[in-house]
Order: structure tokens, then sequence, then C-alpha cells
């Protein structure tokens, strides 16, 4: 079935190119001159620009949604980047605040233990200790220093807060020291109120030490204050060792049982001192 076409004319076809140029510009002039001199014009100007706005606005949408969905993806990648960002300066505030921490610690017991040094007759060498022993039944801890250093086995080590152990064993540059709680540690001590003397016995607790046979009718009290009585030679005179914890009185046994608790910061100092004592023992 053939279908017939309407041949579309163009309006100027077949006209005078010049005639067509100088009616478009009689039209231009006029116009130009009713929108200067008529103030209708300019009435209905506004009239068809707000015709117009809506459309305006509806070709606007997708360049404007595509602006919006730009900043959204680049707002949301800089946000990622500044929160990685400032997360990782947090982590490493952190981890400057931890190290302050320690840094802090640290000078608080090297202060301790210099004032601690400043009440001690010459001759103490200043250590660290670098290890533990990880047998949970030997309290045992190592040193930095060893026989290059002129430490000998026997020598009496304390921290800030009072004596610590003694020194067990010697490698050249390390040492090892058996500390007061350990099962095999026994020390001459004496109340500083009241004089009397006893024994004071590690138990393996790194927080607990007993007096042996301390009859029920002896001078001491819980919070006294226990010191080295320098009797057998292994450890000086009149250092802190322990502060009374607990008396229990047994009417079934013949002498008190009473508890004490280390001065020395045993499970957390780390700056001590190796008094050169002379000892009369070749170990401990």
């Amino acid at each position: 079935m053939n279908s017939r076409r309407c041949p579309i004319n163009p309006i100027f076809r077949g006209r005078n190119p010049r005639f067509l140029f100088i009616f478009l510009l009689i039209m231009t002039l006029g116009l130009i001159a009713t929108d200067l001199n008529w103030p209708k014009m300019k009435e209905g100007r506004m009239y068809l620009t707000l015709l117009v706005t809506p459309l305006q606005w509806l070709v606007d949408i997708p360049s404007r949604t595509a602006d919006k969905l730009s900043d959204l993806f680049v707002d949301r990648a800089a946000l990622i980047r500044d929160n990685e960002q400032l997360r990782t300066e947090a982590l490493e505030l952190q981890r400057k605040s931890l190290r302050m921490e320690s840094l802090t610690e640290e000078n608080r017991q090297l202060r301790e233990l210099l004032n601690a040094r400043e009440r001690l007759e010459p001759g103490v060498k200043a250590v660290e200790l670098i290890g533990i022993n990880p047998d949970p039944f030997l309290h045992e801890v190592i040193l930095n220093r060893g026989s290059e250093e002129g430490l000998r086995i026997g020598q009496p080590v304390i921290d800030a807060g009072g004596i610590m152990g003694q020194v067990l064993s010697l490698a050249h540059y390390t040492s090892r020291v058996m500390l007061i709680t350990d099962a095999r540690t026994a020390i001459p001590v004496e109340v500083n109120r009241s004089g009397f003397r006893s024994i004071a016995l590690g138990k393996g607790l790194l927080d607990e030490l007993e007096l042996s046979h301390v009859p029920s009718t002896a001078d001491i009290q819980e919070g006294d204050l226990l010191l080295t009585s320098g009797l057998g030679g292994r450890f000086p005179r009149g250092y802190p060792v322990a502060v009374v914890d607990e008396i229990i009185h047994d009417p079934g046994r013949p002498f008190l049982l009473v508890k004490a608790r280390p001065t020395a910061r045993l499970d957390r100092s780390r700056q001590l001192l190796v008094i050169d004592y002379p000892d009369e023992f070749d170990a401990p």
C-alpha cells in the first residue's frame, strides 16, 4: 500500500534572501522601538518571563542534581580522608600519651631511687631489671649488670621502698636476684617500734612474708615496720623489709602467726640499687 506523503515546504523557499534579511531587520528594529516606547511591552515581557521560569527551573534540575551528587561524593571522600587522618592523629597522640605516662612513672621511680641513694652510704650501683624467671615457684629477676661491673654473689638489692632480695648468681653482663618472697629466703628482721627480733620467711607469695617463732608475749602489732637487723651478715642493718599486716592468735599453736607485706614494689620496680655490702657467704 502506497502512502502519500505531503511535502514539507519551507516558508521562505524560493524567495529572495535579501528580501528576507530586510524583513527580519525591520521586524527587529520595530520590536526594539516598541520595547523602548510602549510600557505594555515591559509588562508583557514580565508575564512571558513568569511563564518561562518553570521551564527554566525544570531544565536546570539535571544540572543542579549532578552538582549536588558531585558535591556529595566529593564531600564524602573528603570526610573519609579527614576521618582517617584524624584517627591516625588520635592513635599517635594516644601512643605519645602512653609513652608519657611510662616516662613519668620511670622518672618518679628514678627520683625516689635517687632520694634513697642519697640516704645510703657510698658504695651502691644503679641497675635495671630486665627480666623475670617464668617459673612461678621461683621468685627471681634478672638485672642488666654482672661480674664485669663488679657485682658479687650475696649483695643486697633494694628499690625506693626497701629490700628486694640478694644476688643469687652472676654472668659477665647480667645477674640473677632471688626476691625476699621466694620460699628459700629468710631475713633477720627487727620491729622498728619495739626492737623485737625475728626471722622473715618467704612463702612463695609476692605480697606476703611470715615471721617464724613469734611468742604470744612478743611486743608486735599490726602496722609495725620491720627493718633488717643486720644479724647473719647478709643484709646491712636498718633497711625497710615489710609492714606487719596480720597477727593471728591460734590457741592450738605455741606461737603467733604473723604475716607481713613487703615494702619494696616487687612486681613494679625496674630501677634498683645493689649495695656494696661485704658478705660472709658464697651464696645467699
